[in-house]
């Protein structure tokens, strides 16, 4: 657990189970303790045998749903968001949730199908749920995301890629994070309704192609005391995957010394999750 000096860092490795070399990749992380939360896509074929690596890992690691609407065969049918059997990008997702033209009740349903497909897998609820590329944040589904979770695991917490104006200026890519942080409004407001915990700031933009172990020290500027760096770790070379060489970075960075050190500097310590007071969200210091 962090010092009574140390603030806490949620590093949260994205895609678990999109392939095999990812899914090892990630699981050799948690197990050398370099993470302290795995977001599994359990619409995939490949979870349920994926999910056996993760057997045993302690609570000093939380393993969540990284909720999947996009790109990929749904669990379930879906005739209006995925007539041909695959679902849409998340660009036109994005668009039809704006517009108000998305099928909710569709969506919802296949939301319970990727949380039935974890627990049966797991023997239990996710200790935190987020979306690929984000998707649990668009309107209309956020809402479905905040029934769900707080009917089936109201001890998870959910991803929030807001943050303040200042904290995003600091740090790399800043117009990604603006552009998330937009989308995100509200959504601490309906979290907070609902009961439910969210992380308090949020970072890990980058374009796959930078130098990762020069960034990531400025992911932690402005760290709140439940600070959310996602990553995106993993080896190999699966076909279709766009980032895979940046993966291949992540990973032997976050296996290095020089890791170790930044987190040591920063003054910060792994952990799954910590409770504290929101800081004002992008959408609310626009507004002002």
């Amino acid at each position: 657990m962090p010092q009574p000096d140390q603030r806490a860092l949620i590093l949260c490795a994205d895609d678990f189970a999109l392939s095999d070399c990812i899914s090892a990749a990630i699981a050799d992380l948690a197990w050398m303790k370099r993470l302290s939360a795995i977001s599994c896509m359990a619409v995939l074929d490949a979870w349920p045998r994926q999910a056996r690596r993760l057997n045993g890992l302690g609570r000093d690691v939380a393993v969540g749903l990284h909720l999947v609407l996009s790109d990929e065969r749904p669990l379930g049918c879906m005739p209006l968001l995925a007539p041909a059997g695959r679902m849409p990008g998340a660009d036109p997702l994005t668009a039809a949730t704006l517009l108000g033209r998305a099928p909710l009740i569709e969506i919802g349903e296949e939301i319970n199908r990727q949380f039935d497909a974890f627990e049966a897998e797991r023997g239990a609820p996710p200790d935190f749920v987020d979306g690929h590329q984000h998707v649990h944040m668009l309107p209309g589904v956020r809402a479905i995301v905040i029934d769900v979770v707080r009917r089936r695991a109201p001890n998870a917490w959910i991803r929030d890629c807001a943050d303040t104006l200042p904290a995003i200026a600091s740090r790399p890519f800043p117009m990604r994070a603006f552009r998330s942080g937009l989308l995100s409004a509200g959504l601490r407001h309906l979290t907070d309704q609902a009961g439910l915990r969210t992380n308090l700031s949020f970072a890990g933009y980058y374009d796959f192609g930078a130098d990762y172990g020069a960034l990531f020290p400025r992911f932690l500027r402005c760290a709140s005391a439940a600070h959310l760096v996602m990553c995106h770790p993993g080896a190999g070379r699966a076909c279709g995957d766009r980032i895979a060489e940046a993966r291949i970075r992540e990973a032997d960075w976050l296996r290095s010394r020089a890791f170790e050190e930044t987190l040591e500097r920063a003054r910060l310590e792994l952990s799954p999750y910590r409770q504290a007071i929101h800081p004002p969200t992008v959408a609310g210091l626009v507004a002002a």
